[in-house]
């Protein structure tokens, strides 16, 4: 494989078109090249770009929705039956919290993960807290992501903390997001770390894998 052939993948992801993504990740899995550098070597690479080039003052909603669904596509391909494991760089478990029924944002902080390399447990939305804590506790995972998009689900937000430290989960990291939360800082929201953008929190999680390792 040559560096040409990766670079195709990553600029059919990059114009989101999720057909010729899906087709040159087929041609390079038939070379014999292993899922986990499609995913390193490929879909990181195009996160990365993206993120360098989607700053907050810069931030295009559609250009991400569609690399997000090239992205997609590509890692269902690669682990039909989704990334065991062993396979992810981490785990991390997500949901928008019980009262709150909106998580295009949620969606969006799935996608950048597990473009870079990460395997996340999407608990989808109006997501009891108990659902989440026991869903921390069964995956194993490193930290918890809770996204919000109205002011009703900040309470829910509060309980996250208290209900993993009672689960003896007091390592686990809690991180929110989402135009509601970040409004507030960590302390008024009981957590350890408020995103401003789902690029912005998968910084600060790389961060966290990094000091781990």
């Amino acid at each position: 494989m040559t560096d040409a052939e990766m670079k195709r993948l990553v600029e059919t992801l990059l114009e989101g078109d999720h057909a010729a993504a899906l087709a040159e990740a087929r041609r390079l899995r038939h070379t014999g090249m292993a899922p986990e550098r499609i995913v390193t070597e490929g879909l990181e690479a195009a996160m990365q770009q993206l993120d360098d080039k989607c700053t907050v003052e810069s931030f295009n909603l559609l250009e991400i929705m569609l690399v997000g669904r090239a992205v997609s596509a590509v890692v269902n391909e690669l682990y039909p039956e989704g990334v065991p494991p062993e396979r992810g760089r981490d785990t991390f478990v997500i949901a928008t919290l019980e009262g709150d029924v909106h998580d295009l944002g949620k969606n969006i902080a799935k996608m950048v993960l597990i473009g870079k390399g990460y395997r996340v447990v999407d608990l989808g939305k109006d997501c009891p807290v108990e659902t989440l804590v026991n869903a921390a506790e069964r995956e194993h995972a490193h930290a918890v992501l809770v996204s919000g998009l109205i002011t009703p689900v900040i309470p829910q937000v509060r309980k996250v903390r208290p209900a993993l430290d009672k689960r003896g989960l007091v390592g686990i990291r809690v991180v929110a997001g989402g135009a509601a939360l970040k409004q507030s800082s960590a302390e008024a929201l009981n957590v350890d770390y408020v995103a401003e953008t789902a690029f912005d929190g998968a910084r600060y999680l790389d961060s966290l894998v990094r000091g781990a390792t």
